[in-house]
């Protein structure tokens, strides 16, 4: 088990203060270390996460979910931390379910959260949304990845800071999985909750759908371009090694 003075809990969010509070309180419980990156809300979302025990840190504009995530595992990082584990501010993750990241073998550098054990809960377009695109990932990268959406993720530091990464929206979550991938990192899914009540989802369906497209087909090119180059290193190496 991971002890929890290892770990930060990152939450980036935007106008949440109907959540923040009962979120970062109940979190704490587990992880006591939470930094919430509030990204340019118009609400009490910062107030109410600084007075239920987290470090606050606020965008002065809105930057994307993205950036601020990238902004919190920088701060996670500069103050010793080896793991960041990252929460989405909505209440579509249980505290609860922080323990099953924990007891994960740390052996994996990036471990996510899998709701599709219980899909029937996710409303129809998010779930068809989210199978599509971890579909796509999955093909790509040539390993099952049954949840490539879900925020809730544990990330080994040391690992994530060696990575490059260029996308500052949602498409973040998927292009995380595929820079631990492509850098020769296993990935564990471990299940959560699957939890969606009546809360208005922060992704805009078509713009946000057009930037992920326009990811991954970038993506795809720098994927098949790395692995060739691999598979030609391979080659290059075992004709030497004949000779």
């Amino acid at each position: 088990m991971l002890s929890p003075d290892k770990v930060a809990i990152v939450i980036p969010c935007f106008n949440e203060a109907d959540e923040i509070s009962t979120l970062v309180q109940e979190a704490r419980k587990i992880v006591p270390h939470v930094f919430v990156i509030d990204d340019g809300s118009t609400d009490r979302t910062a107030e109410l996460a600084q007075a239920a025990g987290a470090d606050v840190f606020s965008n002065e504009k809105r930057l994307g979910k993205g950036a601020s995530m990238l902004r919190g595992l920088k701060i996670a990082l500069a103050r010793g931390f080896d793991w960041a584990l990252l929460m989405d501010g909505d209440g579509q993750h249980a505290p609860a379910d922080i323990l099953n990241f924990l007891h994960a073998d740390g052996n994996y550098p990036l471990v996510i959260g899998n709701r599709m054990h219980d899909e029937k809960r996710m409303p129809w377009l998010r779930k068809t949304v989210n199978c599509w695109m971890s579909d796509r990932i999955s093909n790509l990268a040539g390993v099952h990845l049954p949840d490539t959406q879900c925020g809730f993720r544990l990330a080994n530091l040391s690992v994530w800071n060696r990575l490059r990464f260029e996308t500052r929206q949602f498409e973040m979550e998927s292009e995380m999985v595929l820079a631990f991938l492509a850098a020769g990192c296993h990935v564990k899914f471990v299940p959560v909750q699957t939890i969606y009540r009546n809360e208005k989802s922060k992704i805009r369906p078509f713009s946000d759908t057009i930037r992920w497209l326009r990811w991954f087909l970038r993506a795809k090119r720098r994927f098949n371009s790395q692995s060739r180059q691999k598979h030609a290193a391979i080659k290059n190496k075992n004709l030497q090694t004949v000779r």
